[in-house]
């Protein structure tokens, strides 16, 4: 059985691939490799800490501006009232006279004692 555990089979095949691989990974020497550069990426800058503040600001004068505009207008004074466009001439108002309660008569169809 080899390494791979697939049996007799498979030997022939592996060997070959196994001797391909060889002979390309031999084949590749230092001279070929290109030199190594770092990444070329964006670097980060002391602008974006810069940038993230600004927006951070407009953010927060955005939400201060809505709350402004929209709790402004929560108590409004109360209107007066109303007016009639005619002068009224004052009219006395008549005093409620004091009612004295009669004493309670009987009624014809009440029974009498």
């Amino acid at each position: 059985m080899n390494e791979s555990g697939t049996g007799a089979a498979a030997a022939p095949v592996e060997q070959r691939l196994r001797a391909a691989l060889a002979a390309r990974a031999d084949a590749v020497g230092p001279a070929d490799l290109r030199p190594l550069r770092p990444p070329a990426g964006r670097r980060s800058s002391r602008g974006m800490p810069v940038r993230r503040a600004v927006v951070g600001l407009l953010v927060l004068a955005a939400v201060a501006a809505l709350v402004f505009f929209t709790t402004r207008g929560t108590h409004p004074r109360p209107a007066e009232p109303a007016r009639s466009p005619h002068q009224r001439t004052a009219t006395p108002s008549p005093v409620p006279s004091a009612v004295t309660p009669s004493p309670a008569q009987a009624s014809p169809s009440a029974r009498r004692p």
